[in-house]
């Protein structure tokens, strides 16, 4: 399920690790200033994630802080999901 990617776009990351329901909510997250990476809010969906990055996520009156640890080509299922991220928070 993991690939070999370096990189992958914040909201394809957040939609393959089901912190959010769909897509369009992870870039309307970034778009709205609700994602940090390493600390600097972000602002654009586009923006990319690279292994060891630590993303900073306001959900539903929870702060999530977590860190990537691997990316995957397609959305699979929650247990093949908790594998791309380690929860620090």
């Amino acid at each position: 399920m993991a690939v070999q990617a370096d990189r992958q776009r914040i909201d394809r990351w957040l939609w393959h690790a089901r912190l959010v329901r769909s897509r369009i909510a992870a870039a309307g997250l970034a778009n709205a200033g609700y994602v940090r990476i390493n600390g600097s809010r972000i602002s654009a969906p586009g923006r990319m994630v690279r292994r060891g990055d630590v993303i900073t996520v306001a959900l539903d009156r929870r702060v999530r802080v977590i860190k990537v640890t691997a990316f995957s080509e397609r959305r699979g299922p929650a247990a093949a999901a908790a594998c791309l991220y380690e929860e620090l928070l």
